[in-house]
């Protein structure tokens, strides 16, 4: 309900401004609902497979809607499958600017799904990275799990679970599950939960790990690894005096810059 709100605040804003013809608005979230929570907190992800923190479609797959009057028409839906860092190059592209040359950019330019309501859907694969290990891979409506890994036992024990009440054996793990010379193929329109892979010994199966398999190899072959951004941790970039703090007498003085290597045991 708070959601609702201050969106619809937001959406009101533009059209009491009369700037809502020329604001293009774009809502997503970066990841399925965090299942760890409490199951009143938590949220659901439906049919999907898991949750939060996990490269299964309850963590990584999430719906979007896209506003724009007199550009976007109204009530059309699309299953383009996107992901957060189309934006950027989409967001260039609706300003007229051209990309930068000087580095290779991972996302798609969407206009043409936005604007012209193309039903024809560009077989682009998406990627779930867990760190710096490919874990799984969609093309169309396949998806290719090359390791699985919900949590740690130790994580597990303690009463952390990614995937509460949804264990599917030798699908959801608590170690990590090299699966790359066979990997787990589902078919997410006949299955979206993810609980029945298909089998090896089928032409189907054959046929879809061919045509992943070059994708991957491509992906692999030309990428350029960034610098993470998640390594380190440092308590003085935290913000210690959020905006009316002032007023209050509630800021704080950030302590010294001591910055440590992060650990993430998911």
């Amino acid at each position: 309900m708070e959601l609702d709100y201050s969106v619809g605040q937001i959406l009101s804003l533009l059209q009491g401004l009369g700037i809502e013809k020329n604001t293009f608005v774009f809502f997503t979230s970066d990841n399925g609902a965090a299942l760890i929570s409490s199951p009143h907190e938590g949220g659901s992800n439906g049919p999907f497979l898991c949750g939060k923190q996990t490269t299964f479609e309850g963590g990584m797959r999430e719906p979007a809607i896209a506003w724009w009057p007199g550009h976007i028409k109204d009530g059309t839906v699309s299953l383009q499958p996107a992901n957060v860092m189309d934006l950027f190059t989409t967001s260039l592209a609706l300003a007229g600017i051209s990309p930068p040359d000087d580095r290779t950019l991972d996302g798609m330019d969407l206009t043409a799904v936005l604007l012209n309501g193309s039903h024809k859907l560009v077989n682009r694969p998406i990627f779930f990275y867990r760190g710096n290990e490919m874990m799984a891979v969609r093309l169309g409506q396949y998806k290719a799990h090359y390791w699985t890994w919900s949590n740690s036992w130790e994580e597990f024990q303690h009463g952390v679970n990614f995937c509460p009440g949804q264990e599917v054996p030798g699908v959801t793990t608590h170690d990590q599950k090299e699966h790359t010379l066979e990997p787990l193929i589902f078919h997410l329109g006949q299955d979206p939960g993810e609980k029945y892979p298909l089998s090896v010994l089928t032409k189907e199966y054959q046929e879809v790990l061919r045509s992943i398999s070059a994708v991957v190899q491509q992906h692999q072959k030309t990428l350029v690894p960034g610098m993470p951004q998640l390594n380190m941790c440092d308590l003085a970039v935290m913000n210690w005096a959020p905006p009316g703090c002032e007023k209050l007498g509630k800021c704080l003085k950030p302590p010294k810059s001591a910055p440590w290597k992060c650990f993430w045991p998911h």
